[in-house]
């Protein structure tokens, strides 16, 4: 009797001790998906994929400018603490007025201004050298085919005044090539997308609000900028037409702010859902069909990198035809 009563025991000891585990088993796997979802983030630190690299300036406004060169100075300081991976004061938990602070995302956009800058400065010295020659070398013809494309593709068909197709092709070829490189240097192993981030894409969308509305003040003159906030109804709609006209202003640059930051946030997340389901799952089954296919999404991510500068691209060209119009002055 006591031999079947010790056997119980050691039994239920065993289910409990297993069950003990699979918790623990499965809020370490609940964990996989914070910290990868994490990691699309903005971080004050530079991350090549998870690895942090080294510290970032902190620059804070707030009663005073407040200077540190990494999170741990700022934390001894004692103004200020970091609660749920964002910087508060110490003495209220409030936000501080300005975060000015040099982000994971922010170098990332350097890198990709620094290597813009190179690659553009070798092709010009190279081409005054041979000016009147084609060019020579893999960087040099394929910086030549984007320039051709975006003018006679995206902004000539848009803006059929050559004058100003020649002198805004520079801002659209740059706009174009920024979010281009920002887009593959997030696909490269370790790399973070900046374009996920909205305060990019907003301000992206904030300088194409500029250049829509400027070109047509500068090229339609002002009063055809006025005319048409009408949006071609006669003048006793006004009332209606133009706050309607005013709002799809700012609607304009809003929904190309979301659209790049959505697009570029969306594939990241499938792809780390679907790898997250291995660690959740701990098991190589799906292995077999996880991987192929998110290698698949990636090849898909890469397409989409080209989409969605080309479609950013294209929309402010519309915006900014639409914007100019049929007004153009004659010097023009």
């Amino acid at each position: 009797m006591s031999f079947s009563i010790d056997n119980i025991k050691h039994s239920e000891d065993l289910s409990t001790n297993s069950s003990a585990v699979d918790t623990v088993h499965k809020e370490a796997n609940a964990d996989v998906f914070g910290e990868i979802f994490a990691t699309l983030g903005d971080h004050n630190g530079f991350y090549i994929g998870p690895h942090h690299v080294c510290d970032l300036p902190i620059v804070l406004v707030d009663n005073g400018l407040h200077v540190y060169f990494s999170k741990s100075s700022m934390l001894s300081s004692g103004l200020f603490t970091e609660v749920d991976h964002s910087i508060v004061r110490t003495s209220d938990g409030q936000a501080p007025a300005l975060d000015l602070s040099v982000t994971n995302l922010v170098v990332f956009q350097w890198i990709a201004i620094v290597f813009i800058l190179l690659v553009f400065r070798n092709i010009s010295k190279k081409k005054k050298l041979a000016y009147n020659k084609p060019p020579k070398g893999f960087l040099a013809n394929v910086a030549e085919k984007i320039i051709l494309y975006v003018r006679d593709e995206i902004v000539a068909p848009n803006i059929p005044y050559p004058k100003i197709v020649n002198s805004l092709t520079f801002y659209f070829v740059a706009t174009f090539i920024f979010i281009l490189v920002v887009n593959i240097l997030g696909l490269l192993p370790g790399g973070h997308t900046a374009t996920s981030a909205i305060p990019l894409t907003g301000s992206l969308a904030l300088i194409a609000f500029f250049v829509i509305n400027g070109a047509a003040i500068k090229y339609s003159g002002i009063k055809s900028w006025f005319k048409h906030l009408l949006g071609g109804a006669p003048v006793g709609l006004a009332p209606i037409m133009v706050p309607i006209e005013i709002l799809t202003l700012f609607i304009k640059p809003f929904s190309l702010t979301i659209r790049l930051f959505a697009n570029m946030t969306a594939g990241h997340i499938i792809i780390l859902s679907f790898l997250g389901l291995l660690f959740f799952f701990n098991t190589y089954v799906l292995a077999t069909i996880i991987v192929p296919f998110s290698v698949f999404l990636y090849l898909l991510e890469l397409l989409v990198a080209f989409i969605q500068a080309f479609v950013f691209t294209m929309l402010v060209a519309i915006y900014t035809g639409q914007s100019i119009g049929d007004h153009v002055r004659s010097e023009h």
